[in-house]
């Protein structure tokens, strides 16, 4: 089976998601057959290669009466999942440097690196006050997760990937993906959203029952909590 889930790493649904799906997949016959590969989505395109905190920018968005709630909801959430949100110290930065180094990680070292990779970026977003666009540090995560030095030091040295990561993301507004995480299942069933690792499971079991002119499988679960575009449900 083939999964690919579209997210962005300044998505803490996404987060919260990876935990949750990878939780499903614990428990779900067959799961060593399952190919899951990231594919990128920015929700804010525009955000600065400079990083700046995140509460400033998310208090432009949402208002600075409304941080509170929302952030002690997500920290709620995460702690449930093993995630330590501090959005104290989170940069926003953007995130399409990030992503060309995850592209790089599945073309060349394969989906198990690429989601080392996508969950240590993940982390150093939203619980470490990382800068993700930084090249060195964007190496080093990369090395961490089991990618080569050298050669990520010369990919991110070039316009290498660029390109093809765009292109990734324009075909994902195509197909009609505008929140994230959408996880689409063998590129017909798609789910939307952070939902439980209970539904996530009752999907993957859905979709390998299901034969090609069956109904979707996975439609019925398309309002869980999300990132659009240039903002989170919360």
């Amino acid at each position: 089976m083939k999964v690919e889930i579209y997210s962005d790493i300044a998505c803490p649904w996404c987060y919260v998601g990876k935990r949750r799906f990878e939780r499903a997949l614990a428990t779900f016959p067959g799961a060593e057959d399952i190919r899951v590969t990231y594919r990128p989505y920015q929700l804010d395109p525009s955000t600065p290669t400079e990083p700046s905190p995140l509460r400033e920018r998310l208090a432009e968005k949402f208002g600075a009466a409304n941080l509170d709630g929302m952030n002690a909801r997500l920290a709620d959430v995460g702690t449930a999942e093993g995630i330590a949100f501090d959005f104290t110290r989170a940069l926003s930065v953007n995130t399409l440097t990030a992503h060309r180094v995850l592209w790089l990680a599945l073309t060349e070292f394969g989906p198990a690196a690429q989601a080392a990779l996508k969950d240590r970026l993940l982390a150093a977003y939203f619980a470490e006050g990382e800068n993700v666009a930084d090249h060195a540090r964007l190496t080093e995560f990369a090395v961490e997760a089991g990618l080569d030095r050298d050669r990520v030091v010369a990919f991110l040295d070039s316009d290498e990937g660029t390109d093809e990561v765009r292109r990734e993301i324009a075909e994902a507004q195509e197909m009609g993906v505008t929140a994230v995480p959408t996880f689409v299942f063998e590129g017909k069933w798609a789910v939307q959203g952070a939902q439980e690792a209970s539904t996530f499971l009752q999907v993957l079991e859905q979709v390998r029952e299901q034969s090609d002119e069956s109904a979707a499988a996975g439609q019925a679960a398309d309002d869980g909590d999300a990132c659009a575009d240039g903002s989170c449900a919360v």
